[in-house]
């Protein structure tokens, strides 16, 4: 019963604020700037470097990965459309396994979110001290530089848009976010073809060592399952829903492949984390690029957020007040600080993420819930085959990819 209570009330808040109207909805436009903006995130950065960790065929995978998690998104879906009472990616979970599925698919989505939230940070931090190797200020007369300086003044300046509670608000911000990400590919194209650094890296064909963590950067790209259902379920008619994820996976692959192939011919495995740090600081280009960058944690941040916030305001009595919300945002991006700047390791945290989580999410939790709720789906045929597939290849996917970054993670603290 408690568990009912629970889903009842998340379901409610799940779109972050009652007072937002069910009936009038998110159109169909900025629901798809909202999945592009969950889907065009900071991976963009790294991808470049998780094509060098594998070499040129393992672009195939950025392909074989964008296929999966787009056919676990019209899982998702389908499992909405079991039950008119299912608003959420926690209430599919609870659909299909009872209270312990709830609880389970919770704890790896808000983690998921999370991290990546941390993400954001430890980006900020990266490419501004790129910019501003010597800048820093005074706080109660302590004097805060480099790095941490940094993560701490994005975090002031990002503060106020987790404060925006409807998804309607937040698509004029991710319309932003959107055009970030094409404007950085462009970027670094003008660098490579314009302003001197060329295309002439040739690379390696395969690297088979570094495939874990280039199969944990690619999956990392594509975990906006944990928004979709929210997404969904804003939308003036959720029955547009499968042509706004098919929108959002094409779109997001061919900047993700364009950003992959361009980074990896311009700095082949001399390549960084995040490829705005290989850039040459001294040209327009350059610095554009990185201005670029600094844009997008500000653009996703509250997006990303959002599902954490609402499940956390709905524990609370008060749970509809507008200081309740605004304690609770605030709360969890001084959490996120306190993290970025305790693990300041971007590519390794962005594997772990891929590895651990994002596989979870996006890719094994939508098969094991749809098999469990659609029993016609256990019929032998090749649907079956295809999400069983899924299962193997995501399992193994994820124990390795888990295992590597785990390591380097360790190695570095």
């Amino acid at each position: 019963m408690e568990c009912l209570k629970a889903k009842e009330g998340e379901s409610h808040n799940q779109l972050p604020h009652p007072d937002q109207e069910p009936h009038v909805g998110t159109t169909f436009l900025r629901t798809c700037f909202n999945g592009l903006n969950a889907l065009s995130g900071v991976g963009i950065l790294s991808i470049p470097y998780a094509l060098s960790q594998g070499g040129w065929l393992s672009l195939v995978l950025l392909f074989v990965v964008a296929v999966l998690c787009w056919y676990t998104g019209l899982l998702l879906r389908r499992c909405m459309d079991s039950d008119p009472l299912i608003r959420s990616y926690p209430d599919i979970g609870e659909k299909a396994f009872g209270c312990k599925g709830r609880a389970l698919v919770s704890i790896f989505m808000y983690l998921e979110l999370y991290l990546v939230a941390v993400e954001f940070l430890i980006l900020e931090g990266d490419n501004l001290y790129k910019l501003f190797p010597n800048a820093g200020f005074k706080l109660a007369g302590l004097y805060i530089g480099g790095k941490t300086g940094f993560v701490l003044l994005s975090a002031l300046v990002i503060l106020p848009t987790t404060w925006l509670k409807s998804l309607g608000m937040l698509a004029y911000v991710s319309a932003g976010g959107v055009s970030a990400s094409v404007i950085l590919v462009g970027c670094v194209l003008w660098v490579g073809a314009v302003d001197g650094v060329g295309f002439h890296e040739d690379g390696v064909l395969l690297n088979w060592g570094g495939l874990p963590t280039t199969l944990s950067l690619f999956t990392f790209c594509y975990c906006g399952h944990a928004v979709f259902p929210t997404l969904c379920n804003s939308m003036k008619d959720r029955s547009q829903f499968s042509k706004v994820l098919l929108i959002c996976f094409v779109t997001s692959t061919i900047t993700y492949g364009s950003m992959a192939v361009l980074g990896y011919l311009m700095y082949g495995e001399y390549l960084k984390s995040q490829v705005t740090l290989n850039l040459p600081i001294r040209k327009i280009g350059s610095k554009l690029a990185i201005y670029t960058t600094l844009v997008n944690p500000l653009t996703k941040y509250a997006v990303i957020t959002s599902p954490i916030a609402t499940a956390i305001e709905e524990a609370f009595v008060f749970r509809d007040s507008r200081y309740l919300s605004i304690l609770v945002r605030t709360v969890i991006v001084i959490s996120t600080v306190v993290v970025a700047l305790t693990i300041p390791f971007f590519g390794y945290v962005m594997a772990f993420i891929g590895a651990f989580l994002s596989v979870t999410v996006s890719l094994l939790l939508p098969c094991l819930c749809y098999l469990r709720i659609d029993k016609s789906a256990r019929s032998f045929g090749l649907e079956l085959v295809f999400i069983v597939g899924i299962l193997i290849i995501g399992s193994f996917v994820g124990i390795i990819g888990t295992y590597t970054s785990i390591k380097q993670i360790a190695k570095h603290l």
